[in-house]
């Protein structure tokens, strides 16, 4: 049997991935172009243009999706070594290798995902495939509106961050964890998070570039309890940027934010409710999610925005 991670099509300057049927181009459109200030991808015209750096080896690429349900990626500046890499992270960043049918099932008869997954049909869970910008996502997003999280990755990524400029636009590229390593607190000074945030990404980057923090390593570990708790002993990663990391890097299922403020807030207006919904409540809720917390999660954000 074809490994599906493997099947594309390649030609000169172009490869083309097939999509599942559970896939809506314009349900994850939305998705990506929920804030003005992201500036790790430009979508227009239904079409998404960002570099994906493979070993530090960027390559600005063109994505569309045509009548036949497949995704064609155009190479614009720059080629990987193998193009399967590229192939293998366009897939990891929208999910594709997941079959979302045991998910459609529960939330056709549940109360909180039945009217968004109709809504939302077709939104796969959209990841960051990098482990550092992952983490520092989540930290800079600790205990801030997301729009405001949103404003510090732009000051960030386009302080320390490489570009690529393409017909007079530039492109980013998430900083590296081996330049952030090298810096102090006092560098970060000009974006406005807090000191505690600045020394957390720090010392995460620090951590990665001993080799004592990789994706690779974290996927070792023997369960999702494991990695959770390997993720918690880091400085600054509390349970919700670790589960936070586990859904949207390291792909577990049964990630789940449950202190996640959109997540609250999403449940609270499903019910109509005059108050938060308790943690116990919302672990009352989420039985029949089990194994699709993540999931369950992604699509309830959607509720918000």
């Amino acid at each position: 049997m074809t490994n599906p991670r493997n099947t594309y099509e390649e030609e000169s300057s172009k490869v083309i991935i097939p999509l599942p049927e559970e896939f809506d181009l314009k349900a994850n459109l939305g998705y990506l172009e929920r804030n003005k200030n992201e500036c790790m991808y430009e979508v227009e015209n239904d079409t998404i243009t960002r570099v994906i750096a493979i070993d530090e080896i960027p390559t600005l690429v063109r994505i569309k999706v045509n009548d036949s349900n497949q995704m064609v990626v155009h190479f614009l500046k720059g080629k990987p070594q193998e193009t399967i890499d590229v192939v293998q992270y366009i897939r990891e960043w929208f999910d594709l290798d997941n079959d979302l049918t045991p998910f459609y099932q529960i939330a056709k008869t549940d109360p909180f995902l039945k009217m968004t997954v109709e809504k939302f049909y077709g939104l796969r869970l959209i990841g960051i495939p990098d482990l550092f910008e992952a983490l520092c996502w989540g930290v800079l997003g600790q205990q801030i509106n997301l729009s405001f999280a949103y404003t510090l990755k732009k000051q960030f990524v386009e302080k320390f961050g490489e570009s690529i400029e393409w017909e007079g636009k530039k492109y980013w590229i998430f900083p590296s964890y081996k330049r952030i390593a090298k810096l102090t607190p006092i560098d970060l000074a000009d974006i406005k998070m807090t000191v505690k945030k600045s020394e957390y990404i720090i010392g995460i980057a620090q951590l990665m570039a001993s080799g004592e923090l990789s994706k690779e390593k974290l996927r070792e570990a023997e369960n999702f309890i494991e990695v959770e708790k390997s993720l918690i002993k880091i400085r600054g990663i509390g349970p919700w940027t670790a589960n936070y990391v586990l859904m949207r890097c390291l792909r577990f299922p049964a990630a789940f934010p449950i202190d996640d403020a959109g997540l609250i807030n999403a449940i609270k207006t499903i019910l109509n409710m005059d108050r938060k919904p308790t943690k116990e409540e919302i672990l009352k809720f989420s039985i029949p999610w089990r194994n699709w917390e993540s999931y369950a999660t992604f699509y309830l954000w959607r509720v918000l925005y």
